[in-house]
């Protein structure tokens, strides 16, 4: 069953942890700590009143923006190639907001995303990234790109849990398009696993007001095992996942805790950190929030994915209220989150015409007020 405040609460969590973490991303936690007190940050650290978002919500915008770009084309053409095609042309518009000034000088983008000056921003995108789109965005999982295992992989997919249905794919095909997207530009098999599982999550817990957060961790985990059963690196993931559900049962620090599962510069430690994060303050956006980026590692990314998990498990109306004011893009973030709820709603076969997805998904041309 699909919830818009879901949907909304998934993206606007994860651009939450984005914004917290980003300010501590390349700092230890004795710099954080020194810096903003005992606690940590707990506040968005705002620059020109603003709290800003990194690429992990720039990308994953866009992987919701090639969604939406493929399954229009196919309603109102009759025929569309793979998902991750057209996430991937996406992709390249989001590289040209890297290195290209507003306005681009380009008539016939693949995203009308482009048309958001605030995304043209440097946020420290992952040299990975920036290199596999830079070189043609073509890894797959048999052909891989490269062997990196980075976390700009997993951080961007959450999309693909939010917008896909059982009535229309199995679960198997939906965690595929994740690991699929992931592989575009991380080719290891730790680079794209991780993505199945995230998107395995989401979609459990966007479209189910009846299961709880370990229990998606849990069928994800069995998920993941009769998947990529034949891959090499797979055990390591689930040693993983095993360790952050059986920390977030144990009465330690957090910081204690994250440090047995890494930093989560790896997409493998991403996941099982923000899992840990999201079961040990399941009901509490907060702490989970502030638990996943207080540490000595890639912090928005982590925040990035907590916020991700218990955004689609409390929905916005979870969602503390200082994590909604002054977040950057909040608006564009909450359109995107309602376009993957409601959908293209035209056809070739009919007459009905929505002008504004016209502007965005067929001409790529809307602009924002």
């Amino acid at each position: 069953m699909k919830d818009i405040d879901k949907y909304r609460g998934c993206l606007i969590g994860g651009a939450a942890g984005d914004a917290l973490g980003y300010a501590v991303e390349f700092l230890d936690r004795t710099t954080i700590l020194n810096r903003y007190g005992e606690k940590g940050i707990t506040e968005y650290d705002l620059s020109k009143g603003i709290a800003e978002i990194s690429d992990d919500t720039q990308m994953t915008l866009f992987t919701a923006n090639g969604i939406l770009l493929g399954t229009t084309r196919g309603k109102m053409r009759g025929i569309m190639g793979p998902y991750p095609s057209y996430i991937a042309c996406c992709y390249k518009d989001w590289l040209r907001t890297q290195y290209e000034k507003y306005p681009l000088d380009e008539k016939y983008p693949y995203s009308w995303l482009t048309n958001v000056p605030e995304l043209f921003h440097r946020r420290a995108p992952g040299n990975t990234c920036l290199s596999a789109i830079g070189n043609g965005a073509g890894g797959t999982i048999d052909e891989p790109i490269n062997q990196s295992k980075g976390c700009g992989g997993v951080m961007r997919v959450a999309p693909i849990g939010l917008y896909f249905e059982t009535n229309r794919l199995t679960m198997n095909e939906i965690d595929m398009i994740g690991a699929q997207v992931a592989a575009i530009t991380h080719g290891h098999e730790l680079g794209y696993i991780p993505a199945a599982g995230l998107v395995h999550i989401i979609q459990l817990l966007s479209h189910s007001d009846n299961i709880s957060v370990l229990d998606a961790v849990l069928d994800m985990k069995e998920s993941l095992c009769l998947q990529f059963a034949n891959t090499k690196h797979l055990s390591e993931q689930i040693d993983l996942i095993d360790k952050a559900i059986a920390l977030s049962k144990k009465d330690m620090d957090d910081s204690e805790a994250i440090d047995v599962l890494g930093q989560g510069w790896v997409a493998e430690e991403t996941l099982a950190i923000a899992i840990y994060c999201a079961l040990k303050y399941s009901d509490d956006f907060d702490k989970a929030l502030i638990a996943s980026v207080n540490h000595s590692g890639d912090s928005d990314s982590t925040g990035a994915v907590t916020g991700n998990i218990l955004g689609a498990y409390l929905g916005l109306k979870g969602i503390p209220e200082k994590y909604l004011e002054n977040l950057e893009l909040k608006d564009i973030i909450l359109e995107m989150s309602d376009d993957l709820y409601n959908d293209c709603k035209m056809s070739e076969y009919d007459s009905y015409r929505d002008e504004i997805w016209e502007q965005k998904y067929i001409y790529n041309n809307y602009k924002p007020k």
